[in-house]
């Protein structure tokens, strides 16, 4: 495996153990809405898990699909360091209940989780790209369910 590669993989995986985290803190903080956090935060270790095990268990170029992971190493790079001051900030003032979810809306709607949504919806008939799709059936579109659930539950978008 290439080192650009290796990197981006690396990148990818943090970024999905970040917004684990993240999610992982929002369960923490709002009780009324733990189980939606739990939820997405076992999402986001399920797709490190996939990606944790390409790394450890390369598989041939042409098998790994092309569009799995985002072609901006620098936004990656960017969006980790956003959550993680994110992190940081609400580690010491927790954010409102609104915030929370405007904040988790915009992170799935920024390039890097965007990216990883995009690839679940474009049609790719490798192999890898099937696996990949088919572990990640249920674990489809947050940006999409978190709107739905600040909608069902009264919260302003």
């Amino acid at each position: 495996m290439a080192a650009s590669m290796i990197e981006h993989l690396e990148e990818s995986i943090k970024l999905e153990l970040n917004l684990a985290r993240l999610y992982t803190l929002f369960n923490d903080l709002f009780p009324d809405d733990e189980d939606f956090w739990w939820q997405l935060a076992m999402e986001e270790r399920g797709h490190a898990s996939l990606l944790q095990q390409e790394k450890k268990q390369p598989q041939p170029t042409e098998f790994f699909p092309d569009n799995l992971l985002a072609a901006d190493l620098q936004m990656l790079f960017e969006a980790n360091a956003r959550i993680l001051g994110l992190l940081e900030t609400f580690a010491k003032a927790s954010p409102s209940r609104e915030d929370a979810f405007r904040t988790a809306l915009d992170l799935e709607l920024s390039a890097g989780e965007a990216h990883f949504q995009d690839f679940l919806d474009t049609p790719d008939p490798s192999p890898a790209a099937s696996i990949f799709r088919q572990l990640n059936q249920e674990d489809r579109d947050h940006a999409e369910r978190i709107r739905s659930y600040m909608r069902e539950n009264g919260i302003a978008c």
